[in-house]
């Protein structure tokens, strides 16, 4: 090594992050390895590599006593004092031997350990700035198709897309474009991990938060969000300057925002209804599309009994119940909807049982008047 590797190590430093000064600690500790591998030498060795020259030196250590028992570990005191005659007993002796060919190990071995260091240095880089993204949407490209999971292209590295995660309608192809939603980044032993999804409720907030400004500077919050990915979701809004309607600010334009999102999800039905504190009208509003006459809230099963027109039963509960599921969801309320027709059948079974005459009571008679004359 040299004057020329020293130069290397400073612009790899600079270009990587890497402190020089670790990535010259670690080369000195792999040369240690290397000769005591390749020269069988006792572990009482140290390696230096001259910070101005890039000169390598290899020295035995070895403790000042009156008669040594083993010469790789220790040195007389008379021989010690050839060397330095202010040497003691228990003093360290360091004795340079570095071989006449040892530079072609050492540069070898440096090799090896800065290109595992900088492999190390890219991964911790990487994990640190994904980490910091955690819940963030990101725009990514679709690299390579395996039967359980998709690898997309973030720039600076692959993210995976599990089966689970990927949307049935996204139908992924090779070089495809695509938003994702960052679910979790891991530490492994070969490098971070980055898992994205395209089904979380939380990349249905992220896609909003990109398009409404008012969501964006905090003007419109979001509360709620339920969703089925890739079929039908709801996003429960507020706003907090009561000039501003929060449903007309997520709809945008000739409903223009709220289309971007859903072309983003290939066609995922959003409903977009107002958030409120008092229960029954958050519930009401939540069975959006359908109009609710009336709802009774009981707090201590946390039930929200509904009242529908006839006509708009089947709208409240929707196909296969989802929208019921996605009201319940987005409330956290169990919902009960009943039509007016169920309601006042029900309400006239009440007043019966309610108008009921009690039974008469009968006396009950002891068996001695059959023995009566």
């Amino acid at each position: 090594m040299n004057v020329d590797f020293l130069e290397a190590l400073d612009q790899l430093a600079r270009e990587k992050g890497i402190d020089k000064e670790v990535l010259l600690e670690a080369i000195e500790a792999a040369l240690i390895a290397s000769y005591r591998r390749n020269f069988h030498s006792a572990a009482n060795v140290r390696v230096e590599v001259k910070r101005d020259t890039g000169e390598v030196h290899v020295y035995a250590r070895k403790t000042v006593v009156e008669e040594p028992k083993d010469t790789r570990l220790e040195i007389s005191l008379d021989a010690a004092r050839d060397i330095n005659p202010s040497y003691q007993i228990g003093d360290v002796v360091e004795i340079e031997v570095t071989p006449r060919d040892f530079g072609r190990i050492a540069a070898q071995a440096a090799k090896q350990v800065v290109m595992q260091r900088v492999k190390e240095a890219e991964r911790s880089v990487i994990y640190s700035k994904f980490a910091d993204r955690e819940e963030e949407v990101v725009s990514g490209i679709v690299s390579r198709l395996e039967p359980r999971v998709a690898y997309i292209d973030l720039g600076d590295t692959e993210a995976i897309l599990p089966q689970s995660e990927q949307m049935a309608s996204d139908k992924l192809q090779v070089g495809k474009r695509l938003k994702v939603f960052i679910a979790r980044v891991e530490r492994t032993s070969k490098g971070p991990q980055i898992v994205v999804s395209r089904t979380h409720p939380g990349l249905l907030r992220r896609l909003f938060e990109l398009e409404v400004p008012e969501i964006y500077e905090g003007i419109v919050e979001i509360k709620a969000v339920a969703r089925e990915a890739g079929s039908r979701s709801k996003i429960a809004v507020h706003s907090r300057n009561p000039e501003v309607d929060p449903i007309g600010a997520c709809v945008g334009a000739r409903g223009s925002r709220v289309q971007a999102i859903v072309n983003e999800l290939n066609g995922e039905k959003v409903d977009i209804v107002e958030w409120s504190e008092d229960p029954a009208t958050f519930v009401a509003n939540a069975l959006s599309p359908a109009k609710v006459i009336d709802v009774h809230i009981y707090e201590d099963e946390r039930v929200a009994r509904t009242v529908v027109p006839d006509y708009q039963l089947s709208l409240a509960i929707g196909k296969e119940g989802q929208n019921a599921r996605l009201a319940a969801r987005l409330t956290g309320w169990k919902i009960d909807i009943k039509s007016e027709s169920q309601m006042a059948s029900h309400s006239l079974l009440d007043q019966l049982e309610d108008t009921n005459e009690e039974e008469p009571e009968f006396a009950t008679l002891s068996d001695d008047w059959l023995n009566e004359p």
